[in-house]
């Protein structure tokens, strides 16, 4: 048996559930290693889960990505590192199957880059490559000896899939450039400091609350558990003994079924599982059973010691002890969280199965937080707390905004980096730690679009290259960004005629290209599309009750010499821009025509204005031909079509009754 000792070990993914109880232990048994943890600090992670080591001086700690080539080897040269651990990855099956190329991209690209980096620096004496037994697939439910570790990999879902595709790359880097790499394949494991998106953590904190434990399909799923410090204790074992090329399986003969966990849970709390457990809706594939062979491990001298009984006793003493280790996770409750992960913070998809799942029926609404004990105590309920960063700041909706949220105390942040540079933009996420982004910048034109045909190259890398810029941010840290766009990138046509009340809907494509202004935002909302965290707001001709303001419609048109008479859809800004908030707080993403139901002509304005404001108020109207001959690009003219806006929110009014409401009433002189 050989035997290794490692000097500096870079420990990726250390801030997690599992790195962060084998970062703890190595420094605590070997105070003369030096540990190196890089972690991004992604929405499982939690730097606490690190306090045991915080104050070694073997310990030191990076914030940072995998998929950083450039950090990556600059940390294995100027620490000297000789050893990796590589945990950081994507886990959890239920957010793989909507957000899968997330875990593309962390599972496989990141082990890629750091691979690489091992292969160009050339110090690497052990690279031990963290993997999952889920990569085996499903084991027959009569199966008597479990997977070994020369079983064919046949992963069954989205986050599986990544994993066997990432060892794929940490095989063939020991064969092609002899990198000494371990792999290693492990059974589920719980325990303390665990962020309860996995199964055991919670239906602690369910049980804590007093909600009904949701289990997927019928609970007959058979899983094996091993108790984190076990799992620590293998890690340290595989580091000092283990063979190089060779895989190894950590798991246990010992399996439960998720019925089983769930009253077992319910037991610790002197709950009715009958009362307290719920079936729901399964996964789209949930495999049946894992089991693996350990024989191969324990010869290194590795066995399982904490027995299912005392290791759930303790995570479930320190759950009780530590209510708030994770802040609000609410929404990791739901019985399928669609997640947007994020580092600083967490946010999640899924208010729609709240009244139904994440509170028992016969239960009231107030959170009612259950210990074990004769005596329990009632908290106030908790809202998601959010926190908005708006780029924006000098522009009339940005503004707008920012009042809104102080209003409504809400956090909010205008962004300080230009949205055209991608590092100042990610030091904004990483300082500010918001759960939505708001986007209301932009070039529209200096005073109006006709700037943007001769300042092409700027209005380009504002409102194409900066917005995406800003989407790819946002999408890389889970964050959904609440994208304000334009309607004007349609026209009147043959389908949709001037006058007939038939609108351009959300997936029609853009018609009108007779502006510069216009041809940039139709081209960045077509690539917007490929963004799954993004809802766009298709704003035209902009009202709001300040009619002072100078880019405010009304004012426009009644300061003109002149103006078009032709009916158009509209957006009166008091009205709606709530409603961007109330949409970010319900997580709507996708393309939204942002107007108010209905058309309205610039006569008809301003026949309102001169009822409202001034008596004496006089206007003349000339053609489309006429107005040519005084802009430099032509001006969209068409009728949006709001009615999915309306289904979302039945309360919103007319364009004729919005202007009323919230523009001339309460600006009447008349």
């Amino acid at each position: 048996m050989s035997s290794y000792t490692p000097k500096n070990i870079l420990i990726t993914g250390a801030a997690g559930f599992i790195a962060s109880h084998v970062a703890n232990r190595l420094i605590r048994t070997y105070p003369h290693y030096k540990i190196v943890v890089l972690d991004k600090l992604d929405y499982c992670s939690n730097l606490k889960n690190l306090n045991p080591s915080k104050n070694s001086p073997s310990f030191k700690f990076v914030k940072g990505d995998i998929a950083s080539a450039d950090l990556v080897n600059h940390l294995l040269i100027t620490e000297g590192i000789d050893t990796i651990m590589h945990f950081a990855a994507q886990t959890h099956v239920d957010n793989s199957f909507g957000n899968s190329f997330e875990f593309t991209k962390n599972n496989i690209y990141g082990t890629h880059v750091l691979l690489e980096a091992c292969k160009v620096t050339g110090q690497i004496r052990r690279f031990i490559h963290v993997s999952t037994d889920e990569v085996y697939g499903e084991t027959d439910e009569d199966a008597l000896v479990g997977n070994h570790e020369a079983s064919q990999l046949l992963p069954t879902n989205p986050y599986s899939a990544t994993k066997a595709g990432a060892e794929m790359l940490v095989m063939a880097y020991g064969r092609s450039y002899g990198l000494p790499v371990i792999t290693t394949r492990g059974n589920n494991v719980y325990g303390p400091n665990q962020f309860p998106e996995k199964l055991i953590p919670k239906f602690i904190l369910l049980a804590m609350r007093g909600k009904v434990l949701p289990i997927h399909g019928d609970g007959s799923n058979v899983r094996s558990y091993l108790y984190c410090e076990d799992v620590a204790e293998a890690f340290e074992v595989i580091l000092h003994k283990g063979e190089v090329g060779h895989v190894y399986n950590i798991g246990t003969k010992k399996e439960r079924r998720v019925n089983d966990v769930a009253r077992d849970v319910c037991k610790l709390f002197g709950m009715d599982p009958e009362a307290s457990i719920k079936f729901v809706e399964n996964r789209p594939f949930n495999d049946q059973r894992y089991f693996l062979d350990d024989e191969k491990l324990k010869k290194l001298g590795w066995s399982e010691r904490t027995t299912w009984e005392e290791g759930l006793k303790k995570t479930m003493e320190w759950y009780t002890q530590n209510p708030e280790w994770w802040g609000d996770v609410s929404g990791a409750l739901l019985p399928h969280p669609r997640m947007l992960m994020m580092p600083g913070g967490r946010h999640f998809d899924g208010s729609d199965e709240i009244s139904s799942a994440a509170t028992a029926s016969d239960k009231p609404s107030q959170t009612h937080m259950v210990v074990p004990s004769t005596r329990s105590s009632t908290s106030a309920p908790q809202k998601p707390s959010l926190k908005f960063l708006i780029y924006g700041k000098t522009g009339w909706i940005g503004g707008l905004l920012g009042k809104l949220c102080e209003k409504q105390v809400i956090a909010y942040e205008y962004g300080k980096g230009r949205l055209e540079d991608r590092a100042s933009l990610l030091q904004d996420v990483v300082s500010v730690k918001p759960t939505h982004v708001f986007n209301s910048a932009g070039v529209t034109g200096r005073p109006n679009v006709d700037w943007c045909e001769s300042h092409k190259a700027e209005t380009i890398r504002a409102n194409v290259a900066g917005t995406l810029t800003l989407a790819d941010v946002c999408r890389e840290h889970g964050l959904l960004m609440m994208n304000f766009a334009t309607g004007c990138i349609f026209e009147y046509d043959e389908k949709h005629p001037e006058g007939s009340g038939v609108g351009f809907k959300e997936e029609d494509t853009p018609n009108f290209t007779g502006s510069f202004y216009s041809k940039t935002k139709a081209m960045v909302e077509e690539l917007l599309k490929e963004f799954d965290n993004v809802c766009t707001l298709r704003v035209r001709m902009p009202i709001s009750s300040d009619l002072n303001n100078p880019r405010n419609f009304i004012t426009k048109i009644s300061r003109y010499n002149k103006v078009v008479n032709i009916p158009n859809s509209m957006t009166v800004l008091d009205e709606l821009l709530p409603i961007s908030i109330e949409m970010a707080k319900r997580n709507l993403k996708g393309i939204w025509n942002f107007t108010n139901p209905g058309v309205v002509s610039h006569n008809e304005i301003l026949e309102m204005y001169r009822d409202y404001i001034n008596p004496d108020f006089k206007w003349a109207n000339f053609t489309l031909e006429e107005q040519a001959k005084v802009i430099v690009a032509p001006r969209s003219n068409n009728e949006m079509d709001a009615s999915k806006l309306k289904k979302e929110f039945p309360e919103l009014l007319s364009i004729k009754e919005s202007l009323i409401k919230y523009a001339f009433e309460p600006n009447k002189k008349t």
